[in-house]
């Protein structure tokens, strides 16, 4: 089985599983185009059940699986998030969002009202316990 998002004008509407024999006859007559996805493809990478990077990377596709109301570059055939911050930038090889500062560690969270006050600042740690 593979996974399928249908796409309308760049964004992703849903998406189903399916067996590739059922799509290649499926009609669908709702506006917007089904296209192959897959959930072990993370910036451009495959990856195995457990986490690891695949040794064969000709499985990768389409840069990310899709998420619904996400975006689908068609013309570098790549599915992406929508942006969360204003200050952070798309990586055209990836297709992942990267903030402007990097991330001291796992425990922060980005604060983007402290970077628009201070572009030196931005990443706050969460609070402890």
């Amino acid at each position: 089985m593979a996974h399928y998002a249908k796409v309308l004008d760049g964004k992703v509407l849903e998406i189903m599983v399916a067996d590739s024999d059922f799509m290649k006859t499926f009609e669908d007559e709702t506006p917007g185009t089904w296209i192959e996805t897959s959930k072990k493809t993370h910036g451009g990478v495959l990856y195995n059940d457990d986490g690891t990077q695949a040794s064969d990377q000709s499985g990768a596709i389409r840069k990310n699986y899709a998420t619904i109301g996400g975006n689908y570059d068609v013309w570098d055939d790549a599915f992406y998030e929508s942006q969360l911050f204003a200050s952070w930038t798309l990586n055209k090889t990836t297709y992942q969002w990267e903030a402007p500062l990097t991330k001291p560690g796992d425990d922060y969270y980005w604060d983007e009202v402290a970077y628009q006050a201070d572009n030196t600042k931005g990443w706050t740690a969460f609070p402890s316990e």
